[in-house]
């Protein structure tokens, strides 16, 4: 719930220096009506940055593989002792 409340304030937040600078006209109208549009593109440009990031440094778990690796050996020798045929392997 604390998450939500902080995006809901910071798009509040947001918003308001929205509509505070079409109020004020410090910039041209044509500019300021793009805004919520450029915020869109970079909110999805950050997105897919940190996705690539995430993916870039993804973590290895040699731990992890092995003992997957043996619970595969385990439930083949499970079903081949179940008369389930498991191929050439």
């Amino acid at each position: 719930m604390k998450q939500i409340l902080k995006i809901l304030g910071v798009l509040l937040a947001i918003f308001a220096v929205w509509i505070g600078l079409l109020e004020a006209s410090v910039v041209s109208q044509s500019y300021v009506w793009l805004l919520p549009v450029y915020l869109v593109l970079s909110l999805g440009c950050y997105g897919l940055l940190m996705v690539g990031i995430g993916l870039m440094f993804f973590p290895t778990c040699p731990q992890e593989a092995q003992l997957l690796q043996k619970e595969i050996l385990e439930a083949k020798e499970f079903l081949s002792s179940k008369g389930v045929d498991m191929g050439s392997d």
